[in-house]
């Protein structure tokens, strides 16, 4: 191969000293008698250099610098050539040439050459192999042999100029040569893979698309995205991936199988981080990772689809999972609520705060009166719960786990929107829009986070890759990692670079999150240390899917109108976001859990799959319930007489709108929640008497529990004629 290369493009090359002075001249007499520049005369030395200062350019200029057909630039080369043979041997230079010098089909160097067109390795080539691949850099383009013209032109360049060229330097001999031009090797055409839609699979062109689009951020290589890309194309470097690929196929084959009861518009998509590093474990979604949309459907946005245009679906290549580079993503509904959550926590709100909760409930939030969520003729934001039914009591744990619109809003509300949208940003959540754009979840965040609201409810849009690391945060503890797609990054030498390893920080305080987390075991099935879940919650099947030696923490979510689905579930060791929805289409509606928390499910079984348990950590007594007091009897008095005095022992009190029967005068206090004791200053909710409790049957008619014992007339019973 090196006596091909110096026969085909240098043959002087071990007479010069980097500048051939007789092929500048002979090129100089040429040009001349031709009026233009069709001689080059640069040596193998000459062109090492040109390729060298190409690829080590940092900007687009440098490249057009170096490759420019200018006197100045040839200048330069010389000069560099003949330093350059100074401090290297002819073979290092030859090699060092070799190592880099263009063969076409993405082909650079003669090791990615040997394989793509003969599946060999260079030390196998034979002579006719050789003097083929030696004859391509003078025209790779023109000379592919991976083309009917071209392998025409590489067979006549090699047969008359490259073996003859052998012969005259005697590297071979006239038969070798005769016997090599006999030969028309088999060209495999195994094209060098470039860019992510050459992944091996379809479904990792995401997760390299992720990992590409994270490289061109980091400054560790390079101060602009070109010289980042740059050094990710030439720098030589080794690069251990995140991905599992285990757990990868596993969510592939459950997403791909669960998708085929949606539209083929409908995307289900599915994460996977782990706590304490951000590394991306799973990127799954129903779409291939490519640019030929050709077969396509047509795009669901009924404007695009009226003018023929085809939607993303089964082929795209938009971050459907998330990019470090671009937010947007999918509104999660509900699972927001882990915000407002964290942010009580934080301000010493225990899990145990109790809110006597109303199907609607007035906020003092401003909103358009025109809205749906408006109450009927104000400006405030009235939102409500699932179902009639869903009222009543609630803490932190059986509100996250029924997940309670009416709990959440006013808990936000006191504790202000705006910290919960910051807690949000904390752990990770970016905003889609311009921000000095109106309407935007970037405008909300930055000028209106105050009255935000719905925030809470999970309005604003999140990627599965967001979600799941904002979740993965929780389960460790509140150390926040960077999502991360390498698990090593070495350089040229094999040294291990401190920009592949995990950058993290305390979020929120450990007992705040390890509270957080009890209370989100309640959502999917599993039993939380210091709180009752009540039963009846979200994603209970999620339970029994993952195997029960492994605790288990999370939380669903839906949107207005069903516009999407979501479940994130979590174990110490994983965190896995789910989300079904038309990414063509934001007003596509009508979605149900069915699927996603199959997938999400799954997901985390078949990642836990042999991994030794590691089970949550217990909240402290204090994070849980707070500061225990005393509520004061307040039982038949005044509404005014049971506030004063409430409020006299630092309890906030609330009046429930919603009267209850008891013994007690109609008006007056029936009773209070909590009752007994609650957190120290915490709120209480004064429940009135709508008076004594009605007959429970006709006049006269005997207690059935009566009917042995002697009766005393009181309040609500009246005693048979037989007196007892």
């Amino acid at each position: 191969m090196l006596q091909a290369m110096v026969s085909a493009e240098d043959m002087r090359f071990y007479q010069h000293h980097g500048v051939d002075i007789k092929g500048v001249a002979r090129a100089l007499v040429i040009d001349q008698k031709s009026g233009a520049t069709e001689q080059g005369a640069s040596t193998l030395t000459m062109q090492y250099v040109r390729q060298a200062i190409e690829y080590s350019a940092s900007t687009p200029q440098e490249v057009v610098d170096a490759t420019s057909d200018t006197p100045g630039r040839k200048v330069r080369e010389m000069k560099i050539a003949l330093s350059l043979e100074k401090k290297l041997t002819k073979q290092q230079i030859l090699v060092n040439y070799l190592n880099i010098a263009p063969f076409g089909e993405n082909a650079y160097g003669i090791y990615a050459a040997s394989e793509v067109y003969f599946n060999e390795t260079p030390d196998k080539l034979n002579l006719a192999q050789a003097s083929l691949l030696a004859g391509l850099v003078k025209a790779p383009s023109a000379f592919d042999p991976a083309t009917p013209s071209g392998l025409k032109q590489a067979m006549e360049r090699r047969n008359n100029y490259v073996l003859p060229n052998m012969v005259q330097m005697h590297y071979i001999t006239q038969k070798q040569a005769d016997d090599a031009k006999k030969i028309q090797p088999k060209i495999y055409d195994k094209s060098t893979p470039n860019g992510c839609t050459s992944v091996v699979n379809p479904q990792w062109g995401f997760f390299c698309d992720y990992f590409y689009r994270w490289w061109l951020q980091q400054p560790a290589f390079g101060a602009s995205q070109y010289e980042r890309e740059e050094r990710l194309e030439t720098g030589g470097y080794t690069i251990y991936a995140s991905l599992d690929v285990n757990a990868q196929a596993e969510a592939e084959s459950t997403v791909n199988k669960e998708a085929k009861g949606l539209k083929d518009s409908d995307a289900l998509m599915v994460a996977g981080v782990e706590p304490g590093t951000g590394h991306i474990e799973v990127m799954a979604v129903n779409r291939n990772y490519s640019n030929d949309q050709s077969h396509n459907g047509l795009s669901t946005d009924s404007t695009k689809r009226r003018l023929g245009q085809v939607g993303n679906y089964p082929n795209t290549t938009l971050p459907l999972l998330g990019a470090p580079d671009a937010a947007g993503g999918y509104q999660f509904g509900s699972t927001f609520k882990m915000f407002t959550m964290l942010t009580a926590l934080q301000e010493g709100i225990p899990l145990s705060k109790t809110i006597d909760t109303t199907y609607r409930y007035k906020s003092d939030y401003i909103i358009d009166p025109s809205s749906d969520a408006a109450c009927t003729g104000t400006h405030f934001y009235c939102p409500t719960n699932d179902s009639q039914s869903e009222q009543g009591d609630f803490n932190m744990w059986t509100g996250f786990g029924r997940s309670i619109n009416t709990y959440f809003v006013p808990l936000e509300q006191q504790v202000g929107a705006q910290n919960v949208v910051a807690m949000a940003q904390n752990l990770g959540i970016t905003f889609t829009g311009n921000p000095d754009t109106p309407g935007t979840d970037a405008y909300f965040a930055t000028h209106g986070a105050d009255q935000w609201g719905a925030f809470t409810l999970g309005v604003a849009a999140a990627t599965p890759i967001e979600m799941a690391n904002a979740y993965a945060t929780v389960a460790a503890d509140g150390n926040y990692c960077e999502a991360l797609p390498v698990l090593e990054i070495h350089d040229f030498s094999g040294a291990k670079l401190d920009a592949g390893n995990p950058r993290c920080k305390q979020a929120v305080p450990p007992d705040v999150a390890r509270a957080a987390a009890d209370a989100a075991r309640c959502p999917v099935g599993d039993d939380a240390y210091l709180g009752e879940c009540g039963g009846d919650n979200t994603a209970q099947s999620t339970r029994g899917i993952v195997p029960s030696k492994y605790q288990i923490a999370g939380k669903t979510g839906t949107t207005d109108n069903d516009r999407t689905a979501a479940l994130i579930a979590m174990t110490k060791q994983l965190a896995v976001a789910g989300v079904v929805a038309d990414p063509d289409n934001t007003d596509t509606h009508g979605y149900t859990h069915t699927q996603v928390n199959y997938v999400v499910g799954h997901t985390l079984a078949d990642y836990m799959k042999g991994k030794t348990p590691v089970n949550f950590t217990k909240e402290s007594d204090h994070t849980a319930f707070g500061e225990k007091q005393s509520i004061p009897s307040v039982k038949c008095k005044s509404q005014s007489d049971a506030t004063s005095k409430l409020e006299a022992a630092g309890f906030e009190v609330h009046v429930s709108p919603t009267p209850v029967k008891s013994s007690c005068p109609a008006g007056t206090v029936a009773s209070t929640s909590p009752s007994g004791s609650t957190s120290k200053g915490g709120p209480i909710t004064l429940k009135i008497s709508s008076g004594p409790d009605a007959p429970a049957g006709p006049p006269n008619a005997p207690d059935p529990t009566k009917t042995t014992a002697d009766c005393t007339p009181r309040p609500g019973l009246i005693c048979p004629p037989n007196g007892h």
